[in-house]
């Protein structure tokens, strides 16, 4: 590595993902814990998003976890049982099964929603808004040349 190029510059690619990742889980992690949500289940804040922004089916809840359906529902079980998430019946069609934050589940919604933007905001402080953007752009289309369905409606 030329010793005038940035250390990121050789890293490969799925590895800074999962570096970022991570600085954002560990966000996360602490702010719910320091609001008292320490007994969030691994990638439960994925299924409370999807629920926030979306209202969701328990299908659509669980549809970009790339789990099997056997691990979602059990994710989802996880979650009513520590009263973020109440389950009933589609009332349009009993077959299907809708999901719906209670108010702790709102909360921890909430908590990550912020932990989200502190992330966001040291990171727009440290490269510029603009380059969060390009990033956000460049992403959105890594993620739409995978053809996946669940991201981009």
């Amino acid at each position: 590595m030329a010793d005038d190029q940035p250390w990121h510059q050789d890293v490969v690619m799925p590895a800074l993902l999962g570096a970022a990742r991570g600085v954002y889980g560990s966000q996360i992690r602490s702010a719910l814990r320091d609001s008292g949500f320490d007994d969030m289940p691994r990638r439960g804040t994925f299924v409370l998003g999807a629920v926030a922004n979306h209202g969701s089916t328990l299908a659509d809840a669980v549809a970009g976890l790339g789990t099997t359906k056997q691990a979602a529902s059990q994710l989802v079980d996880a979650l009513v049982s520590r009263g973020y998430l109440e389950r009933a019946p589609d009332p349009d069609d009993r077959r299907r099964v809708t999901v719906t934050l209670t108010d702790q589940g709102r909360a921890a919604a909430k908590e990550t929603q912020t932990a989200i933007r502190a992330v966001d905001q040291r990171l727009a402080r440290a490269v510029g808004a603009e380059q969060v953007a390009t990033t956000r752009a460049v992403l959105g289309a890594l993620v739409e040349s995978s053809g996946d369905p669940h991201f981009g409606d």
